[in-house]
């Protein structure tokens, strides 16, 4: 699997990092959830300098100009919930890219630290010979990307995959290393130190969902 980390060389990509961590920021929902947003464009900038694109003639008001056009099609598909504000920024930047949504929660079945991974709801774009970008704004434990990987694999086989995460801790990154095709590419906004004994992210930023949404029951 490709690697790619984003927020080493600084930017304002850093500077939105900062931001969603921020305790006191983070109390404004609609700037997190913008922030976010911005994020996923910036992503979706540095990621689109990997695409293939196509020669193409484009009339102007005076002329004829020679310039280039994403050639792929491409399918963004985001995790629920946290996925929504990455998705839209995304989705700014690539218009006319398919969607899709699928959900994958931690189940705690013994009400204590051990979780399963259950993916439930869908709704995706026909898959086969497209670029997918798979979002999700935290990877922590690597099991609900791989989890959803999987049942996306059920629907069709993509020209290729690329996994957009803002914040990553190293077992996940070993985990996904371990699970995923090693032609999948891995983006990265910001590596952080390590997961806890409940597996969140540390420094990390909580619960994005609960941050950009509002606590679940």
């Amino acid at each position: 699997m490709e690697i790619h980390y984003l927020s080493e060389k600084n930017s304002v990509l850093n500077h939105f990092l900062s931001q969603i961590r921020n305790i006191n920021v983070q109390k404004d929902s609609m700037r997190f959830r913008r922030n976010i947003e911005r994020i996923g464009e910036i992503m979706a900038y540095e990621m689109s300098k990997s695409l293939h694109y196509k020669a193409v003639e484009i009339t102007t008001p005076l002329g004829i100009k020679k310039t280039t056009e994403i050639a792929e099609q491409l399918v963004l598909c985001s995790i629920l919930r946290a996925g929504l504000t990455l998705h839209q920024g995304f989705l700014n930047y690539f218009d006319s890219a398919e969607n899709g949504f699928i959900s994958a929660y931690r189940h705690h079945p013994n009400h204590d630290d051990f979780f399963d991974i259950l993916v439930e709801y869908q709704a995706i774009a026909d898959i086969n010979g497209k670029n997918v970008f798979l979002l999700d704004p935290m990877l922590a434990t690597g099991q609900s990307i791989v989890a959803v990987f999987n049942k996306l694999m059920e629907r069709g086989t993509p020209k290729e995959i690329h996994i957009a995460v803002i914040i990553a801790a190293p077992e996940g990154i070993f985990h996904l290393k371990q699970n995923l095709p090693d032609t999948c590419h891995l983006w990265i906004a910001s590596l952080d130190e390590k997961l806890n004994e409940k597996s969140y992210i540390i420094p990390g930023l909580g619960d994005a969902g609960d941050l950009a949404y509002g606590d679940k029951l």
